[in-house]
């Protein structure tokens, strides 16, 4: 029995001294995460409005790009001081019409207390589409 309760504790102290490398492997850099969703899909030319109503999802990459996903097509923009980027922030979007365009402005919010924390400038929208397999 002693034997068992030994082995179970080697076990559970073997496998906390485990998670924090398997935590720490998983930690991916915004250009990174920015990879794994545009695996599979090929940029297109870039463009200077996308229509808001048509956007489903928007994912904020910290320090990277907004992802905005319109169905089969994912708009990718870099806007300028995207440093300021944080996934924890909440976007308040500042349009002036039915379009989201290239020099909107997006402010961004701490979500805890609504806090203003910055603002980015949108650049233009980069397409991406999933390659057609032969």
């Amino acid at each position: 029995m002693r034997r068992i309760i030994a082995l179970i504790a080697l076990a559970a102290g073997a496998s906390l001294l485990t998670a924090p490398a398997v935590q720490a492997r998983e930690k991916l850099t915004g250009e990174q995460k920015l990879a794994k969703i545009l695996e599979g899909r090929e940029a297109g030319r870039p463009v200077d409005c996308i229509s808001l109503s048509a956007s489903r999802d928007v994912r904020v990459i910290d320090k990277t790009a907004l992802v905005y996903d319109n169905g089969g097509t994912i708009y990718v923009n870099r806007p300028r001081d995207a440093r300021s980027l944080d996934s924890d922030d909440v976007l308040v979007t500042d349009i002036r019409g039915s379009q989201l365009c290239r020099m909107d402005t997006v402010r961004l919010h701490d979500r805890n207390g609504f806090w203003y924390s910055g603002f980015v400038g949108l650049d233009q929208f980069v397409p991406y589409r999933r390659v057609a397999r032969n």
